[in-house]
């Protein structure tokens, strides 16, 4: 699985894209926003993907965000333990999604493995493309 957030000014308008391997089969997810950031275009493209799964799953899980994978494998623990605050007392941004994230991680066997993006990477490239499509969907609806 390949997931991949893009948005035009940010805030802006926003899409996100998944690509889903399986076997032989593969699954093209993407949507957008009008008003969005690319922080949660990243968030929601995992979720999204997360979501498609109609059963528990192993999943491995490219994706190019260091603030996902930051926030999965380091943040989210304390970030839940402070009652949604950060080390700073703040409340955490987009909590909202990444709630959503924890429950969907819940539900699966999720290894996650950080890729640079728009280095080349086929999965990486293919889910920027439907993020760009999630983009260039909401751009049509919006005129």
């Amino acid at each position: 699985m390949w997931t991949d957030g893009a948005c035009k000014g940010n805030p802006g308008i926003g899409g996100w894209g998944a690509l889903l391997r399986s076997g032989g089969h593969t699954k093209e997810l993407f949507g957008g926003e009008a008003t969005t950031t690319n922080n949660r275009m990243e968030l929601t493209a995992v979720i999204e993907a997360l979501g498609a799964l109609n059963r528990r799953s192993t999943v491995l899980l490219h994706v190019d965000s260091t603030y996902v994978m930051q926030g999965i494998q380091s943040w989210i623990a304390g970030w839940k333990r402070n009652g949604w605050r950060t080390a700073s007392k703040q409340p955490v941004k987009n909590a909202d999604l990444w709630r959503l994230l924890d429950a969907a991680v819940a539900e699966h066997d999720v290894q996650w493995k950080w890729v640079k993006g728009h280095a080349g990477d086929p999965g990486n490239e293919a889910a920027d493309a439907l993020a760009n499509r999630g983009v260039d969907q909401v751009r049509a609806g919006a005129r």
